[in-house]
């Protein structure tokens, strides 16, 4: 498959958006345009495909009726909402922030093929890579996120993966692993009825970052990608992975910068 930026924007916004974003939830509500998603681990998310062309007054109510919902349900304790850069949302970041989410860092939204990601995985003496399933390895794999992006969430984290690759959809998780210790890793979720698989929830502690071990990571995801039948990798990235991710041949179609509401 060979598309331009703009054809490929549009094909991950039919193809990626609702529901492939609702893996693993235990409830999804409507509200308009708006899917409110639920998870066992307390957390919410909202999501959309558009917004129907709603103006600045109507997406403030849409706003403030979602964060109402969640804010009742006393087991949810951290909502998250992704907007996208091209996305038609006159108003919608300074209503997020007036209703108490706080925007995270803003990613790239990355596409190209699989095979383009491949490499001969070349580590550090001492670094190995393996595929995780064990709560006691997905618990320090979420350790090791916490220390990569500054969260305390590894407990939750864990479970989240947990029930991901219970699922049994194809969830993968790589660690990249040195004297017994996980230093790094990243998810690979195979996105079910399309050609796409997503590299997500990617972290390397920073003392064993610039080493290639990251690449080796992307890499061996889009060998069992391919070898699952997905040919397409998106990922939304961070300024550390996206200009190693852009000389592999993916094209950033877009970006996103996620907001976060915390119950107090």
């Amino acid at each position: 498959m060979t598309l331009d930026a703009a054809a490929m924007l549009r094909f991950c916004d039919e193809q990626l958006r609702l529901e492939p974003e609702f893996a693993g939830a235990t409830n999804v509500t409507r509200l308009g345009p708006l899917h409110l998603v639920e998870y066992t681990e307390s957390r919410g998310v909202v999501t959309y495909q558009d917004l129907e062309g709603a103006d600045a007054v109507e997406i403030r109510r849409l706003v403030a009726d979602a964060k109402g919902y969640f804010a009742a349900k006393e087991k949810i304790t951290n909502v998250r909402w992704k907007p996208r850069a091209h996305d038609a949302a006159l108003g919608l970041y300074e209503a997020l922030v007036a209703e108490g989410f706080e925007p995270e860092d803003t990613r790239a939204i990355m596409v190209g093929e699989a095979k383009s990601l491949i490499i001969n995985e070349e580590l550090p003496e001492g670094v190995r890579l393996r595929q995780i399933a064990e709560e006691e390895d997905l618990y320090a794999y979420g350790v090791m996120v916490d220390k990569s992006y500054g969260r305390n969430r590894a407990e939750q984290y864990a479970r989240r993966l947990l029930g991901l690759i219970a699922e049994n959809n194809g969830v993968e998780i790589w660690a990249a692993e040195a004297d017994g210790k996980i230093i790094g890793g990243g998810r690979l979720d195979p996105v079910a009825g399309t050609d796409f698989a997503g590299l997500w929830s990617g972290g390397m502690l920073a003392e064993w970052r610039r080493q290639g071990i990251y690449r080796a990571l992307t890499s061996v995801r889009a060998r069992s990608a391919l070898a699952m039948g997905k040919t397409l990798i998106q990922c939304d990235c961070s300024v550390y992975s996206r200009p190693i991710l852009e000389r592999s041949g993916l094209v950033k179609i877009s970006e996103t910068t996620p907001h976060l509401w915390q119950r107090p």
